[in-house]
């Protein structure tokens, strides 16, 4: 893993503060997050974007989509590049005043050519990763896709030559003429929270729930 310096696309230039390069902490956030949203630029010049599930396997960032996807159509037709987004919300931070009004957040933008995946083996390496992206250890269960499943989907490769993460935490950053308010100010916290695993009303009775479902944890950096 190497942490390249940033370019002219991942210079943080908006609250500089918040940028972050080194790729542990993009990693970090890539693999906590469920899902990213893929933007690029079709043949017409009209900017398109669609969320998609995505999987970091070293220094590749793995998205998954159908044959029948225009989004991967294009990105695989054109050979142009793409943008990818993930963002984690961790709070909602109210300030004093509106103006000063936040949230706490992870992101990673990563910018790049992405290819079609056609080496079956690597192919089939994203595709379990995907599964297990999702629900660590599912793969081990579940039946993975068929020869005429995985000719039905389309899996594209970015390298991670091009990242940068912006974080914001904390409380808010009032300016001094408004701490006397009289106004609450302060972080609502946000986190993902796992329900009760609901049975599929088809399920062969004996079945138990297993452990990766109500466990269920995502990792964090």
């Amino acid at each position: 893993m190497t942490t390249p310096p940033p370019t002219p696309r991942t210079q943080v230039r908006r609250h500089p503060e918040r940028g972050v390069y080194d790729r542990a902490t993009a990693d970090a956030i890539l693999d906590e997050a469920l899902f990213c949203h893929l933007g690029w630029v079709d043949a017409d010049g009209a900017p398109r974007i669609v969320p998609t599930i995505h999987v970091r396997l070293d220094d590749t960032l793995y998205v998954h989509g159908s044959n029948a996807s225009r989004t991967l159509r294009a990105a695989r037709e054109g050979s142009s590049e793409v943008c990818v987004c993930v963002t984690l919300l961790d709070g909602l931070v109210l300030a004093r005043s509106a103006f000063n009004h936040s949230m706490n957040y992870r992101s990673v933008v990563v910018y790049g050519t992405a290819r079609e995946v056609t080496d079956p083996d690597e192919k089939w390496n994203a595709q379990r990763a995907l599964v297990d992206h999702v629900v660590p250890g599912r793969s081990a269960e579940t039946r993975m896709p068929d020869q005429r499943e995985l000719d039905q989907t389309m899996i594209m490769a970015i390298p991670l030559d091009e990242v940068s993460a912006k974080i914001r935490t904390g409380p808010p950053k009032d300016v001094e003429r408004d701490l006397d308010l009289g106004v609450w100010a302060g972080v609502l916290p946000l986190s993902l929270v796992l329900g009760a695993p609901i049975d599929s009303p088809d399920l062969t009775p004996g079945i138990d729930v297993p452990p990766y479902a109500t466990d269920y944890r995502r990792p964090t950096g």
